[in-house]
């Protein structure tokens, strides 16, 4: 399955929750909370899911989240999280937490993870000094991410950091706002996501596929 490319608040609207990451996607919610389609708002109610199709809804809520993963992708991860020791959704969550265009979003520099991720394509990110333009680059404790010397004066990118609030920098990253860079000072632990997604949920889901 491709990458999606359709509009996300589609997405937004399907799932009831935001995981589109934009800001504006609450008003957007708040003001259309029925499902996208021709007949979204005559149906009113979302329909009842089977078992089925809550343990779907909830893996695709989660893929979307971290930026519309490809289900080849996320699978992958969710293999390599079984395979580890410790429990299995946590697991998951931090590998996710490690791929480089979450760093970028967490640490405040892009305001979504799909933007972080279009500026790691484009070259705008160093990693211990050195050029990485693939967002799902892993990252160690003490690596380095910094915004190409080139690259610090995008409009967006110092909006972004001008209103990052630095409470919601999680405890294993480390930002150095004036220098345009950040530090992987642990691996992430408890993490905490932006919506609410029921991760054994996920785990049924492919331990039954």
């Amino acid at each position: 399955m491709g990458r999606y490319i359709g509009p996300w608040s589609r997405l937004d609207r399907r799932f009831g929750v935001i995981v589109s990451g934009k800001k504006s996607a609450g008003r957007i919610l708040s003001r259309r909370n029925f499902p996208p389609g021709q007949h979204g708002r005559l149906k009113g109610r979302r329909r009842k899911l089977t078992e089925y199709g809550l343990r779907l809804m909830e893996k695709q809520k989660l893929k979307f989240l971290y930026g519309g993963l490809r289900e080849k992708q996320f699978k992958r991860y969710f293999e390599e999280a079984s395979r580890a020791k410790g429990n299995t959704g946590q697991v998951l969550l931090q590998l996710l937490e490690r791929r480089l265009d979450n760093v970028v979003y967490r640490l405040g520099f892009a305001s979504t993870r799909r933007q972080a991720r279009q500026w790691i394509v484009h070259g705008h990110f160093l990693v211990n000094g050195k050029k990485v333009n693939i967002p799902s680059y892993r990252v160690e404790v003490g690596d380095v991410i910094e915004v190409k010397p080139s690259s610090r004066d995008i409009p967006q990118l110092l909006e972004n950091l001008e209103n990052i609030d630095p409470r919601s920098i999680p405890p294993w990253l480390e930002l150095d706002k004036e220098n345009f860079r950040g530090k992987v000072i642990d691996l992430p632990k408890d993490v905490q996501l932006e919506i609410p997604i029921n991760l054994q949920y996920i785990i049924e889901f492919y331990s039954r596929v």
